[in-house]
């Protein structure tokens, strides 16, 4: 599952774990330093834990921004979900949950920029490589655009 951040992921992952009894993988707990988001680990360690997390269990929800990790995963995914929803929501759910995870406020202001630009930036967790990811992915796959398609792919999902 992957999206812009403030898209929702993390919410969605937990209520489809929960339903579904799976563990869930957050792309964020592997790639920042414990404690520290927005110290980035050595990337070949974390796409090596992503590949191992991917293969750890028969069954698992994974999630995260970072589309060259998902591509770390993908030989072992049977269903991707893009959750695309506009710049403008995404920027006011990271507004109201505030600063996470022993990040800084000049950190947060940081995030806010780089999510207005989601559509704008070039590089592997911008819009244009999701949704290159997802058309590119031959299993069973659903974009979702809102907090509504989602409670109801939820609701949905067996």
């Amino acid at each position: 599952m992957f999206g812009n951040g403030g898209s929702g992921k993390t919410s969605l992952a937990r209520a489809l774990g929960q339903k579904l009894g799976l563990p869930i993988i957050h792309l964020d707990d592997l790639r920042w330093e414990p404690g520290q988001y927005g110290v980035a680990r050595d990337n070949q360690v974390v796409a090596n834990e992503v590949r191992e997390a991917s293969l750890r269990d028969e069954n698992w929800i994974m999630e995260g921004v970072y589309g060259w990790l998902a591509g770390v995963a993908m030989p072992r995914a049977t269903q991707l979900i893009w959750l695309d929803l506009p710049e403008e929501e995404c920027l006011a759910n990271v507004r109201e949950r505030g600063v996470q995870g022993g990040g800084s406020d000049e950190g947060f202001a940081e995030l806010l920029v780089w999510i207005s630009e989601y559509r704008l930036r070039r590089n592997s967790s911008c819009h244009a490589a999701h949704l290159q990811l997802f058309e590119d992915f031959p299993g069973s796959k659903a974009m979702l655009g809102s907090r509504g398609e989602m409670a109801a792919f939820v609701a949905d999902f067996s």
